[in-house]
């Protein structure tokens, strides 16, 4: 596919502004040496250029998406339709706040209901996504135990299994980072755990249920020897989609929580943004959220409020407001019943397709999931030099977006595998076939499965070349 810029010829433009209909007055400021590079295409370039990219882009309302930990869900239409709406969208951050009464309710109320759903007691919207939500939740952490002049506590405790962000963010808070190995059942080894925590121990961050797809049985006594220790217990909720409306990380002894919007609350995710990553906490870190909080007073009015010992904004104004319009919007229409719905028909979607696969597909793991499963394709590998690579690149010929690869890294030649709760058992049955035809075409021409795809706009990429050489910059 050719670029923007080597589309067109000098001279062809399509006229998209208006005349002037001012005088113009030159400007007496710096210019440029040379004229900006901007492409000359007619307008029917311009859609044609633009419809070519749209072909190749995947994305949920092409097919079946089952990026694992991602919940790469069907968003109701309504949703944008709400954000869209004119009271949401020609608004000023630094409008008097009378006048936007309508937005801090929005503010208020989602954060009531995921409060709600979390069983925190104070939630910002400020983060602008999941890895940024985990990097507020930390220093709400470290806020907590400078303020007791508890400075020895400079480590985070992270299982093996974890986001890879999770570590890269307790560094970035600057904290030292101790890794702690998962039991033979995927979950967390509570003998390495008590050995891991001390007197200079923080915290913990931990998925529940966790990487691996599974539900840690033994959460309340982890979350117990984090407190006993003197730490803190922080909930990454990647994995919320699972167990929304029917457990509450609150319940389980966690301090603080981010959320992902983008994810479990319905909005398009993918491809840089928009996000949102809440970050949620129990009444006693409250004082230390990120500024402009809106609450309500006692004559009904909205107003902002600042935290008594605030760590700072950690982004411009109160966040990306209108996907916290979306998520609400979510809120209203699944409501009290919908919500734990939609957990368990994502569980049980997950369930249903690991059932059907595992006659074929070793799974890590062979007991029952929660809204993901990892499948591994090591003995698959070693018998017929089929990897998981292979096997995800050639349901591309498909029109299946490949699963998660190779990780978690506890697990050799993973396939991790979230078909969320928005797929019908017609498409999950449809994918189950594809996956036992792909099974039985390795099985008879194992070579055939290297050059797979055979039938996408491009074909297999040098992907060692792309991460080690990029080319990021076009040359003129």
């Amino acid at each position: 596919m050719k670029l923007i810029f080597e589309r067109g010829e000098e001279g062809q433009h399509c006229t998209i502004l208006p005349a002037c209909d001012v005088p113009e007055v030159a400007l007496e400021a710096p210019k440029r040496e040379k004229a900006l590079h901007l492409p000359h295409v007619s307008e029917n370039e311009l859609s044609r250029h633009y419809t070519e990219l749209a072909g190749q882009v995947h994305g949920v309302n092409n097919g079946f998406y089952p990026l694992g930990s991602c919940t790469m869900k069907y968003n109701p239409k309504v949703n944008e339709k709400a954000a869209a709406l004119p009271g949401f969208t020609r608004i000023h951050p630094l409008q008097p706040e009378h006048t936007i009464q309508g937005c801090l309710e929005v503010l208020e109320k989602t954060e009531s209901m995921l409060c709600e759903v979390t069983g925190m007691d104070a939630i910002t919207m400020q983060p602008a996504a999941g890895a940024h939500g985990e990097f507020t939740g930390l220093l709400l952490i470290k806020a907590y135990h400078d303020s007791r002049k508890d400075t020895k506590r400079t480590k985070i405790i992270v299982p093996d299994s974890a986001h890879g962000t999770n570590p890269a963010s307790a560094a970035m808070a600057g904290f030292e980072v101790v890794s702690i190995p998962s039991g033979e059942d995927g979950c967390v080894d509570l003998e390495k755990l008590r050995e891991a925590v001390g007197e200079d121990t923080a915290g913990l961050m931990l998925t529940n249920p966790n990487t691996v797809g599974l539900f840690d049985k033994n959460i309340l006594e982890i979350t117990s020897i984090i407190h006993e220790a003197g730490g803190l217990a922080y909930y990454d909720g990647a994995n919320l989609n699972a167990v929304m409306g029917i457990v509450r990380p609150g319940d389980m002894g966690f301090d603080v929580v981010h959320l992902n919007l983008h994810k479990t609350f319905s909005t398009p995710h993918g491809g840089g943004g928009p996000g949102s990553g809440p970050v949620g906490c129990k009444a006693f870190l409250k004082e230390f959220l990120p500024g402009r909080l809106a609450e309500k007073d006692a004559e009904g009015m909205y107003h902002f409020v600042d935290p008594a010992a605030s760590v700072g904004n950690v982004k411009a104004f109160y966040g990306n407001f209108l996907v916290v319009v979306r998520a609400l919007t979510y809120l209203l229409m699944l409501g009290k019943e919908g919500i734990p719905e939609a957990s368990s028909n994502a569980v049980l979607n997950a369930n249903y397709m690991m059932a059907k696969l595992k006659d074929v597909y070793p799974m890590a793991y062979d007991e029952t999931c929660m809204h993901e499963f990892v499948m591994t394709l090591e003995q698959l590998k070693h018998e017929i030099d089929v990897s998981a690579m292979d096997i995800a690149k050639a349901l591309l010929d498909y029109g299946i977006h490949p699963p998660t690869m190779y990780f978690p890294l506890i697990v050799h030649e993973a396939l991790m595998i979230e078909p969320t709760e928005t797929e019908s058992k017609e498409t999950l049955d449809e994918v189950i076939r594809v996956f036992h035809e792909i099974y039985e075409n390795a099985k008879a021409d194992p070579a055939a499965m290297h050059e797979a795809p055979v039938r996408t706009y491009v074909r297999r990429l040098d992907e060692v070349r792309a991460a080690r050489k990029p080319v990021l910059r076009y040359e003129f």
